[in-house]
């Protein structure tokens, strides 16, 4: 703490750049912002994937489980809802095919520490709780001898009011949520206070362009799990996901 709110304060720093929590990344812009300093400030995530029913299913599960595995779902960029509008099973089956090969310590590596192990289970076990169901479970799962594992899982029937959709779990969960049309979906999305990225799965044009214009995301993608943007365009979300 005392180290950062040096850098706030020290005039030799014209700006400064963070990524971490809501919480801390609102404090940090805060502080640096009150300093006259170029302040960039990366906040939470929570990034929503819309599955429409004429989605390609190959691509789909490929991007999606990708998405929501690598470096083990620890990175910003992660999935970790799936909008599932409408009849979609066609699209689930494959997604939840894949993501059951998935081995802790041959696919994918340890979680940062126990307490992150605990954390991202209690959430599973907490929507489970709460009447949701556990497709694939990584609960428990080892990847070796040293380190702290957890696998793939995937809930389904995940409602708002869940912990699993409200937060940043930041391991490898994917969170399946039920609608009927795809303005729910959007609406879904945009309810979330957070807003760093969106991708929508189609072989449709209009289905496209109908959300990217219309999710309030600050990255969008199309049949892309990780939706970021190429150099010459801004990094980073929308809403509580980005300050400055």
């Amino acid at each position: 703490v005392d180290v950062v709110n040096a850098l706030c304060d020290h005039p030799t720093f014209r700006a400064i750049a963070f990524v971490g929590s809501t919480k801390v990344a609102k404090l940090v812009y805060g502080r640096g912002a009150a300093a006259g300093k170029a302040m960039l400030c990366l906040g939470g995530a929570k990034n929503h994937l819309i599955v429409v029913p004429d989605a390609d299913p190959k691509v789909s599960a490929d991007n999606i489980v990708a998405s929501f595995t690598g470096c083990t779902g620890q990175r910003c960029m992660a999935a970790s809802v799936l909008v599932a509008v409408g009849n979609v099973e066609h699209v689930i089956g494959p997604i939840l095919e894949k993501a059951r090969k998935l081995e802790p310590g041959q696919h994918l590596g340890p979680v940062l520490s126990a307490a992150a192990r605990e954390r991202i289970e209690r959430y599973v076990s907490e929507a489970e709780k709460g009447g949701a169901k556990v497709l694939v479970d990584g609960r428990g799962k080892q990847g070796g001898k040293e380190g702290y594992w957890t696998g793939a899982t995937i809930i389904d029937g995940v409602t708002p009011e869940m912990g699993a959709w409200q937060d940043e779990i930041f391991g490898p969960v994917l969170s399946v949520v039920r609608v009927k049309t795809l303005d729910e979906a959007i609406e879904l999305e945009n309810k979330h206070p957070y807003g760093n990225a969106a991708a929508v799965y189609t072989t449709s044009g209009a289905v496209a362009e109908y959300v990217t214009h219309r999710v309030e995301a600050g990255m969008v993608g199309v049949n892309v799990g990780v939706p970021v943007p190429r150099e010459p365009f801004g990094f980073g979300g929308w809403n509580q996901s980005k300050f400055g």
